[in-house]
């Protein structure tokens, strides 16, 4: 069976909406340091690849009530070096974003995380442009969001010429000669596009893996050619198996295309397992979580602005075809209502038997509450034992539907412990984790990847390619929905 990357999301407050009410988690971002530190103690003693820190650049009251892990949280790339000084196998992975950044800087950070941590960071690239954020940073937001894969495309040529502008062996630091430098192994970056103008060296060795491994998320065309062309993980929300397997056959094909080993791309999911020691456990954690999250009925008077407006009946109704705006959100759903649903609808309610046991009709009745949370809530959830979460992940992988998962815990610490030391050694088990070894390894090779060529000195470096129009015909963009692992 093949072997499955497994990776961890951090999210120190949860990464369900409702996690941080749920009894005993954490919910106070100033204490983060020592999630940080627990967290990263259990991950690495499960033997988990890796660490994945995304980020958000801007802030606000609406992000309380969507996706309150992104209110207030620890900088990426302070994040994985202070757990760089704690840690000593596992990998971290930092996310940065190429409409914002400037890569001078970001390059001479990563390499040194690097190099600290012994070769193993990872760079997650992200493009997205969000009106607040470009007002954090003094950038036109339209402007940013037509160019911002124009400028990624530029940005990550760029850092790779950069991390390389030092070669492995240009410091001879020979004491009898007195020669420090071979100064025909530097090399500027001498790069001067549309977006982007970066002469060089870079003030920093070379890094421990040549090149950090490069991340990227996205299903839109343009996003798939990006990671293609330039990632060595391709991270993709996905609403089934068969989805994912036919994206990863998609951008294992343009990677090929591309002039690319298309084998060097790894396709990883986000997945968020809710785990209990019976199913029916398990499904009564999932159910206490949608209970909490808020919506729309719960004040009378109405609920503030900056509420999802799909948290609420009224959205609800648009999606199952039936006016519930008079109901009460405690409502049961009844066989004669679901009658009348849409085939999304009735998608809703199978979705919330599977997640929380309740069925409608049944002693434990599903409510239109657990529907809105359902249909609000873009979680890709798997619920169940540690031996039905594995062998659903054991599944994934036999079907080659995708190289790995990115794992989010609805609530920290219990649901991310709970995987780490539960779910993961039945994944062993399985076959499809290795037993953690305690020989240093470089997260490159980790994810089965080669140390990369110094580009400055490689043969036929191909040099900076933009995407065209052919490379994006034929390939809509993907429908993202995550509800279902």
């Amino acid at each position: 069976m093949p072997r499955l990357i497994i990776g961890a999301m951090v999210r120190t407050i949860g990464a369900y909406p409702s996690g941080w009410r749920y009894p005993g988690a954490h919910r106070d971002p100033r204490g983060d340091a020592a999630v940080l530190r627990r967290t990263a103690e259990v991950a690495e003693a499960a033997g988990l690849d890796y660490l994945f820190f995304g980020d958000w650049l801007a802030t606000g009251e609406d992000l309380a009530y969507r996706d309150p892990y992104l209110v207030a949280r620890i900088d990426p790339i302070s994040a994985i070096t202070y757990l760089a000084g704690i840690t000593s196998r596992i990998g971290l992975i930092a996310t940065a974003n190429t409409s914002y950044t400037d890569p001078y800087t970001l390059a001479r950070a990563t390499a040194s995380i690097d190099v600290l941590s012994g070769g193993r960071a990872g760079l997650n690239l992200v493009t997205g442009a969000e009106p607040r954020a470009a007002g954090n940073f003094g950038v036109d937001f339209h402007a940013a969001n037509e160019s911002r894969y124009d400028r990624a495309v530029e940005f990550e040529h760029v850092l790779r010429r950069l991390w390389d502008s030092i070669e492995d062996d240009a410091i001879v630091a020979d004491p009898e000669t007195g020669l420090f430098l071979d100064p025909s192994r530097l090399h500027a970056t001498d790069f001067h596009g549309q977006h982007l103008s970066v002469t060089g060296p870079l003030n920093a060795v070379r890094p421990v893996q040549g090149h950090l491994p490069i991340v990227h998320a996205g299903t839109s065309p343009r996003s798939r050619l990006f990671a293609a062309q330039s990632a060595d993980l391709a991270l993709v929300a996905v609403s089934g198996r068969d989805q994912a397997a036919a994206l990863r056959e998609d951008l294992r094909a343009l990677a090929f295309e591309s002039g690319r080993d298309d084998r060097t791309l790894k396709v990883i999911a986000p997945v968020l397992p809710i785990v209990g020691p019976t199913l029916e456990a398990a499904q009564q954690t999932a159910d206490r979580l949608s209970e909490l999250v808020q919506i729309a009925e719960d004040w009378p008077d109405g609920p503030p602005a900056a509420l999802p407006a799909n948290r609420s009946l009224a959205h609800l109704s648009q999606l199952v075809g039936v006016d519930l705006t008079e109901l009460s959100p405690e409502r049961s759903v009844t066989a004669d209502l679901v009658a009348q649903f849409t085939p999304l609808g009735q998608e809703l309610v199978e979705i919330v038997a599977e997640r929380t046991g309740r069925h409608p009709g049944a002693e434990r009745s599903s409510t239109l509450r657990h529907l809105v949370v359902a249909a609000s809530v873009n979680a890709s959830m798997v619920v169940g034992t540690a031996p039905d979460i594995a062998a659903e992940f054991a599944a994934w992988a036999e079907a080659e539907a995708v190289d790995g998962f990115n794992v989010l815990a609805a609530t920290q610490p219990s649901q991310f412990e709970a995987f780490a030391e539960q779910v993961v050694p039945e994944l062993r088990r399985l076959g499809v984790v290795e037993e953690p070894s305690d020989e240093p390894v470089t997260l490159r090779e980790r994810l089965g990847l080669s140390r990369p060529e110094n580009v400055h000195v490689t043969p036929g470096d191909g040099g900076l390619r933009l995407a065209t129009a052919g490379d994006l015909r034929g390939r809509p963009a993907v429908e993202r929905s995550s509800r279902r692992p």
